[in-house]
């Protein structure tokens, strides 16, 4: 014990009775005991295996995008437009069905591999060839709040690390000055229902929670820029640090003193790296124009500068980015689910595509063209899907049995196509894929065996992937 400070109760449990008091402490106070964490012996963070992903961009369409409208073409949705569903309709969020509804947007097939898209995308319809679309995702929730923390926690309510944060527990960052888990907004993008616990570190170190950054902002974090000089702020910080050190030398260590330690002097750094990388001066009018951040709809140069921003996170080592939607403001949708189109479908989709498009397409082609999306995994997906058949005249309501998302590079195949929803894209009925084994696959890209990166708490060895989660071998390279 260092000198002065009073033996402590671990220390005293660890000495005593062999060791068992500790054993049960451990188990009370829910701290790790033997996760298996893919730490090496010589502390530094490490992949099981050698990975193809470095980097993770999660493209979240909050609101519940329609794959019937985007990409998973049903002809029979027009044969038998106007049609009551001739099968049980399953309950819905508010129970008010109607009949078929045909897309409101027509498909064409496109690139080498003819993988359909709607004309509602045109933009990722042209780096289609880029993407494992995967037409059999399925949910366990139907509710906004539920959905959103099941697709970014595995479990439908708060409490639990966010994907983002396993990938950081994991895996760390290759960036020394920035976070390693960045969630960035813009405009009049809200958070998601559910709020800022999606992007918590749950009973992870609190390290490992994003930094929720603001892209369109000269102070694009709170209380960022110094209010005294470096080196007062620089003798304060080393005090507290002096003080929590001592702490957690009383405790014996703790990881979640050691994580307030490590926020206090990534804070520090990030006071010169956060400007830096949210200066866009040094980027060319022709990029600036690619990603849509000239466009004259405000909604749409918002998204795009949050897509160029993803891409420069990238190239300075960030592991995990997510991006926020704005609101469309119309056809049922809100700011904190802007894909949420119960009504006005055709107009409420439209704007958002007419946002999202473009921005993403720039991002997976500026990657590429830069050598980063060999080691980039882009996603986008929302929550779940929508019905087949109309909510009112012009709607549709949640669907959670079978919807697309899609994934690209990070050693993702190309221009393929992974299961498939039924013939009204109502039901997954063929490889059927779950959040679990969404999950799963992107911890394998990233080097780690989902079943291996576990945390104890509350006397369980808990995991992203619950005690499911089958990786999805048929999209990788």
């Amino acid at each position: 014990m260092p000198d002065g400070l009073p033996i402590s109760r671990r220390s005293m449990l660890r000495n005593c009775s062999t060791g068992f008091g500790l054993v049960a402490l451990n188990s009370l106070l829910g701290q790790t005991v033997n996760a298996q964490s893919p730490l090496s012996n010589d502390g530094v963070r490490r992949p099981h295996f050698t990975p193809k992903a470095k980097h993770v961009i999660f493209c979240y369409m909050s609101g519940g995008v329609s794959h019937v409208d985007s990409f998973d073409p049903k002809p029979r949705l027009e044969k038998e437009a106007g049609q009551p569903m001739p099968m049980p309709i399953e309950r819905t969020q508010f129970n008010k069905n109607g009949k078929i509804q045909p897309s409101h947007w027509p498909f064409h097939r496109h690139g080498e591999s003819g993988i359909a898209v709607s004309e509602l995308f045109p933009h990722m319809a042209s780096v289609v060839d880029e993407l494992a679309i995967v037409r059999s995702m399925t949910a366990d929730f139907s509710e906004h709040a539920q959905g959103n923390y099941f697709m970014h926690t595995g479990f439908p309510f708060m409490g639990h690390p966010s994907a983002g944060a396993w990938a950081s527990y994991g895996l760390g960052s290759d960036a020394k000055d920035l976070p390693s888990f960045v969630v960035l907004r813009s405009g009049n993008a809200a958070i998601p229902h559910g709020g800022v616990g999606l992007f918590s570190s749950g009973f992870l170190p609190a390290n490992h929670q994003a930094s929720i950054i603001r892209a369109d902002r000269g102070d694009a974090l709170r209380n960022l820029v110094p209010t005294e000089s470096d080196r007062l702020q620089r003798a304060r910080i080393d005090f507290i640090q002096r003080m929590d050190r001592n702490f957690a030398a009383s405790l014996d260590s703790n990881p979640h003193i050691e994580s307030a330690i490590e926020n206090y002097e990534l804070a520090y750094r990030m006071q010169t790296a956060v400007p830096e990388f949210t200066d866009l001066t040094g980027e060319t009018k022709a990029t600036k124009k690619l990603y849509g951040m000239l466009d004259a709809d405000r909604r749409k140069a918002d998204y795009g500068r949050q897509c160029l921003l993803a891409r420069r996170l990238v190239e300075r080592g960030v592991r995990f980015i997510e991006l926020s939607t704005l609101s469309a403001n119309i056809g049922g949708g809100n700011g904190a689910n802007p894909w949420d189109q119960h009504s006005q479908l055709k107009r409420g989709h439209g704007q958002m595509a007419h946002q999202v498009d473009q921005p993403i397409a720039a991002l997976i082609m500026d990657l590429k063209r830069r050598g980063l999306l060999d080691d980039t995994l882009v996603i986008w997906a929302g929550e779940f899907g929508r019905t087949p058949f109309a909510q009112g005249s012009d709607g549709r309501d949640h669907n959670p049995f079978g919807f697309t998302i899609w994934l690209a590079g990070g050693g993702i195949k190309p221009g393929v196509i992974y299961g498939a929803t039924d013939e009204y894209g109502y039901h997954a009925v063929q490889d059927k894929c779950t959040v679990y084994d969404l999950w799963a696959t992107v911890l394998h890209q990233l080097g780690i065996r989902h079943m291996d990166l576990t945390y104890r708490y509350g006397g369980r060895d808990l995991r992203l992937t619950d005690v499911h989660g089958h990786v999805l071998h048929k999209i990788l390279q």
